[in-house]
């Protein structure tokens, strides 16, 4: 099942992410805009569209956060295995997007302090 679901999440993150889906989008909401009249404006009508808006909207929440998810996840093994690869790497900050915030955020200053420090020497 979850095959099928990281197949589908792709597939339809293709499709939406694609001009076309937005141009469709757009003439649909033309479409109802235009109807309005000939509905007076009624409940129904408004309806339609919040209705289908808010489906759509729930199911492609999940969707993309799926596609995230592995993009995400692919991203931080390429890192991984970059560092690995390095020899004078700080093979500690591999698997760091596992840490709480804090430790992530507090790691983070430290390299980035070791960076500046880095920098000044080079420049002297």
């Amino acid at each position: 099942m979850g095959k099928y679901f990281s197949d589908l999440s792709e597939e339809v993150s293709k499709i939406t992410g694609h001009y076309g889906s937005f141009l469709i989008a757009i003439t649909f909401i033309i479409i109802w805009s235009l109807s309005g009249p000939f509905f007076n404006y009624s409940d129904t009508w408004q309806l339609i569209v919040n209705t289908t808006t808010t489906i759509i909207t729930f199911l492609m929440v999940f969707l993309i956060q799926n596609s995230q998810n592995r993009d995400s996840c692919a991203l931080h093994t390429k890192v991984d295995e970059l560092i690995d690869a390095l020899k004078n790497a700080d093979e500690r900050v591999i698997g760091i997007e596992h840490l709480p915030l804090e430790e992530l955020k507090n790691l983070r200053d430290k390299i980035e302090h070791h960076a500046a420090l880095k920098s000044q020497a080079e420049r002297n």
